[in-house]
């Protein structure tokens, strides 16, 4: 078994006799170091201990874990931040028990075991609804877009790629003449293999700029491709299944079958088959965003990629265009508890209305008795989902007005449009709506104004997920401490 470094939170000292005083009673520390020892953290101890024994030992996993939990719930994000806080802030000292990680520590605990981190949510929780805070009468939904790791200045469309490549080429051509040109003159100075000219800094740059340009157009042009493939492959599904339809002509059937059998070999010709498809995930479910192609699963002129983080997109947000990812919370209006968190890169909200109901009914094994969202997640389709599922929305069908009338008033709409219009119209109704604004919104307030969790410190999908999860876990344990009145004692 590998021995971790003595780790005792309550070990006395001379002055203070006990780091238990160092705190007033019912402080956060505290709070947070009974939480851990409850915590199951066998995944990250598995790892820990399938690493060879010898060398230098590591740090308590609990207090790893204890010194991250109090960072992001108190808005310390930065791994540098938190190994100085255990040197300069009391509350962090009573945490670490006077050991001071290097911040690379810090940092590589949370990239190695960010996915256990993430399932934490999970666990406080189970412990938010055993200690009565999620009722499941009224949920709200919502979403907000939060900067991604990288710079939209670092964002290139597929029509400037190719311009810049043909200009990046002509540069190069025109350097390379230039240093023939210069080795000719020195040759007929100083002799032939005298003193060479090295290839100048300027083309090296060049050349090293057009490779990334090329392989981020390759990379833009195989996820146009796959995506366009994927497209046709579920026309051709819906195809054969009109074809199947008794009710459907045969002569139709026959139409019918042989477009899917020519949609079937265009995927083909577009797919690679010498690619693996990408490993499936409990996130498979969530919209995903792809470059916009034409009918030849060619990129559109205006389809985009970052060369800092090709997974994320460029959206907009208060008037404002910045490269981010669209982070998604579900939250129970009883106590504002989150019940159900994700993250995409797919801009709009309304292909997260049905993700966000499962995982809520995934998360509490129970269905919420109504649920309200903004107009952005208004659908014919979301109303018969959560109709479907057993709760009753309440969808905002359009923007308003300044003058309170609605945006969209005397467009043709569907049956489902016209029934929520006039539900959100009666009293029940509107009272219900209202709840939204001050479900939701608050906790959007406490994360990024309160916290100040205003970007993701990773970059890739799957890793933002994991941290997304883990603000929601902390956003939760705040108010799981809260909701004790900060009575919880100091430990013994």
């Amino acid at each position: 078994m590998k021995s971790y470094r003595p780790y005792n939170p309550s070990q006395s000292y001379l002055l203070p006799p006990s780091p238990s005083e160092w705190l007033p009673e019912g402080h956060l520390v505290y709070f947070v170091l009974d939480l851990v020892e409850q915590l199951d953290l066998g995944e990250i101890e598995r790892r820990l201990q399938a690493k060879d024994p010898r060398g230098e030992r590591p740090y308590a996993p609990r207090m790893m874990v204890a010194l991250l939990v109090y960072g992001y719930a108190t808005g310390v994000f930065s791994s540098r931040r938190i190994a100085r806080a255990t040197y300069e802030d009391v509350a962090f000292r009573v945490l670490a028990a006077s050991e001071h990680p290097h911040f690379t520590t810090v940092n590589e605990f949370r990239a190695t075991h960010l996915d256990a981190l993430a399932a934490l949510f999970f666990q406080v929780l189970r412990l938010c609804s055993v200690a009565g805070l999620t009722k499941l009468g009224h949920i709200a939904l919502d979403g907000t877009k939060l900067k991604a790791n990288a710079s939209k200045h670092k964002a290139m469309s597929h029509e400037r790629m190719l311009k810049d490549e043909v200009r990046l080429k002509a540069e190069i051509e025109s350097l390379l003449a230039r240093a023939q040109s210069a080795d000719a003159e020195e040759d007929a100075q100083y002799g032939v293999g005298r003193e060479p000219e090295d290839v100048p800094a300027e083309m090296r740059r060049r050349e090293e700029r057009m490779a990334k340009i090329r392989a981020a157009r390759a990379a833009l042009e195989q996820e146009a491709a796959e995506a366009r493939a994927e497209e046709l492959i579920a026309q051709a599904d819906e195809l054969r299944a009109k074809a199947a339809d008794p009710a459907t002509p045969s002569r139709d059937q026959v139409g019918f079958t042989t477009l899917a059998a020519k949609r079937d070999q265009q995927a083909a010709e577009l797919d690679d088959d010498d690619r693996d498809p990408p490993p499936s995930g409990p996130d498979d479910d969530l919209p995903r965003n792809t470059p916009p192609s034409d009918a030849d699963g060619k990129p559109l002129p205006k389809a985009q990629r970052n060369f800092t983080d090709p997974e994320s997109r460029i959206m907009l947000r208060d008037g404002a265009f910045l490269q981010a990812y669209n982070a998604q919370i579900a939250v129970d209006d009883a106590h504002q508890i989150i019940v159900a968190a994700a993250v995409s890169n797919q801009g709009p909200d309304a292909e997260h209305f049905a993700p966000m109901l499962d995982r809520i009914v995934d998360n509490c094994d129970a269905v919420p008795a109504c649920v309200t969202a903004d107009a952005g997640y208004f659908s014919a389709e979301n109303v018969r989902a959560a109709e479907h599922m057993g709760t009753e929305p309440f969808i905002a069908v359009s923007r308003h007005r300044r003058d309170g009338t609605p945006a969209e008033l005397g467009r043709i709409q569907s049956d489902e449009a016209v029934a929520m219009r006039a539900t959100l119209a009666d009293p029940r109704g509107r009272a219900m709506y209202a709840k939204r604004k001050s479900t939701v919104e608050p906790v959007f307030g406490q994360i990024r104004a309160a916290r100040g969790f205003h970007h993701f410190s990773f970059r890739g999908l799957v890793k933002n997920r994991c941290e997304w999860l883990l603000v929601c876990f902390t956003h939760n344990l705040l108010k799981l401490y809260r909701s004790t009145l900060g009575a919880t004692a100091a430990p013994a």
